[in-house]
């Protein structure tokens, strides 16, 4: 077995993209943090791993054993554009103080950060104020930087927020992101040529919550597509209202077959994930873009933080 680079502790692994990106680069996970059943199966069959190393809800953990890079995905909800937007007033906004508890605790060298863009709008300045200055409280030197996924080789438009800090300040001066890079995979690359007509549900499969066929299927109408079902009456009253939509002949709603969702990801085609449709696109859509992930690594490693090689000053 090779000697690992460095090491790392996974916080809010989600399906482990934030591992698959430094295992790439050399590092060894110590441990990971996960509630969801259905993350944790997927993190320990993709990585034959023992949930053991899982250590569970991160409110009720105290401490971690030394490690090189802290990562976190921390959950974004409180913050996103299509939620409430209510920040810190969320208990899971307050998952970011139990996340710089752990940081001060474990005095790593070095720790990336993962949130939705809705962190860094100006409605939530406050927020992210409060979250950089209790970094520096820690004795961290940290930027966060709003990055597009598409301009580091993923074929999709995913905008989100990374902070990067370091214990020295001297590695953060020099800490230098790559130049986005032309896309090379464009998303038609990892389509399949009739993946809108192959994978859109035939009417006969439509259940009801129970499960079961639904006998009236003329309450549905499949429009081209375009728009799945229409639910056309049900047992309530309500007004009568008058729709109308632009169609063009042809074309199908996508939805993407499970090796095409993790391609746009950065993930292996062959990732291992649930049946379930609905289940697996929520694991692949929170999960980290792991191409920028790996990009994040790399720039850390390449400030020699890990090896403790003290770069000179960088004139003002």
């Amino acid at each position: 077995m090779n000697t690992p680079t460095f090491t790392f502790i996974d916080l809010f692994a989600g399906i482990g993209g934030f591992r698959l990106a430094l295992n790439r680069l050399g590092g060894e996970c110590l441990h990971f943090s996960e509630i969801h059943n259905d993350a944790i199966n997927t993190y320990c069959n993709h990585f034959k791993e023992e949930s053991s190393l899982n250590l569970g809800d991160i409110t009720k953990v105290k401490s971690l054993p030394p490690h090189d890079i802290l990562t976190a995905g921390v959950p974004c909800q409180s913050w996103s554009i299509a939620g409430k937007n209510l920040g810190f007033d969320d208990d899971r906004g307050q998952l970011w103080n139990d996340t710089l508890y752990l940081l001060n605790q474990s005095r790593p060298k070095a720790f990336i950060f993962e949130n939705v863009k809705g962190l860094a709008d100006p409605r939530n300045q406050g927020a992210l104020s409060y979250i950089l200055a209790r970094i520096r409280q820690a004795g961290y030197f940290a930027k966060h930087f709003v990055l597009n996924s598409s301009d580091y080789g993923v074929p999709q438009d995913r905008v989100k927020v990374y902070i990067v800090g370091f214990l020295h300040e001297a590695y953060l001066q020099h800490f230098r992101l790559p130049a986005p890079q032309k896309i090379t995979m464009k998303l038609a690359d990892v389509l399949q040529s009739d993946v809108g007509k192959s994978s859109t549900p035939d009417i006969d499969t439509i259940t009801d919550l129970f499960g079961n066929p639904v006998a009236d299927k003329r309450r549905y109408r499949k429009l081209n597509g375009m728009n799945d079902f229409f639910l056309f009456n049900d047992i309530r009253n309500g007004p009568t209202t008058i729709h109308s939509w632009d169609g063009i002949e042809g074309i199908n709603r996508i939805f993407l077959p499970r090796s095409e969702a993790c391609l746009i990801q950065g993930f292996p085609p062959d990732f291992q994930l649930p049946e379930s449709r609905s289940r697996w696109m929520k694991l692949v859509g929170n999960s980290v873009s792991v191409p920028v992930i790996q990009m994040l690594g790399q720039a850390i490693m390449d400030t020699g933080c890990l090896e403790g090689v003290v770069p000179c000053k960088v004139a003002a």
